[in-house]
């Protein structure tokens, strides 16, 4: 962003005016696709913001595995720290931020565990290295060593030489719903255009309100 461009070269938009929009998920797979073809790096990765039992927010990047009109879906293990704060409070906030476009999306809303069939799913896709690591990985926990994690990967590499390698029972993955879903984009002068979805629960409609920046 840089406050002197002129205002007669905004960024244009490739698909039209998206404050037009009458729902916000046709326009989050819109922007996603066009993210992927312009982020160098990981156009699905968002911050994860949750509270712990005190109230402290924490935030981390995570990587979105899935999106439906359901919501937004993601992995990690069950006793990691993220997972022990849904577990007390499962609501929690995303954000999108592709610097490539100067846009970001923000999401709010309450959170579930995916189905165990969706878990396992998922995690037969992924490379046989990254499932060997989610075994031997007891995360956010303290770690000794380095060479302590690479002996533990080790140790379970030699169990799984041949064969398809099992999901972790405390591996799994969660599902934001959202209540709040707000369009960002940049405009010179830090003027910039904001519409917030809004929502009472799922399956209500969405109302749409146009936000000053």
């Amino acid at each position: 962003m840089t406050d002197t461009t002129s205002m007669k070269h905004q960024t244009p938009l490739t698909s039209g005016d998206f404050t037009a929009a009458d729902e916000p998920f046709a326009l989050f797979e819109a922007w996603l696709n066009e993210a992927i073809k312009s982020e160098p790096n990981d156009p699905n990765a968002m911050a994860l913001a949750t509270v712990d039992t005190d109230g402290l927010p924490d935030v981390r990047m995570v990587l979105m595995k899935g999106f439906d009109t359901d919501g937004f879906v993601f992995y990690s293990h069950i006793a990691s720290q993220k997972g022990r704060e849904l577990a007390a409070n499962p609501k929690a906030a995303l954000l999108f931020h592709w610097k490539s476009l100067r846009r970001q999306v923000r999401i709010r809303g309450n959170v579930t565990p995916v189905t165990e069939a969706e878990a396992d799913a998922y995690f037969a896709t992924r490379p046989k290295q990254a499932q060997i690591g989610a075994w031997a990985s007891k995360q956010s926990q303290e770690l000794e060593s380095r060479f302590a994690f690479e002996q533990a990967i080790a140790k379970v590499a030699a169990k799984h030489v041949i064969g398809e390698v099992p999901r972790p029972p405390g591996w799994s993955g969660w599902r934001i719903t959202p209540s709040r879903i707000e369009f960002w984009h940049d405009r010179p002068f830090r003027l910039h255009d904001r519409i917030e979805f809004r929502r009472d629960a799922a399956g209500q409609p969405w109302s749409k309100t146009r936000m000053y920046p």
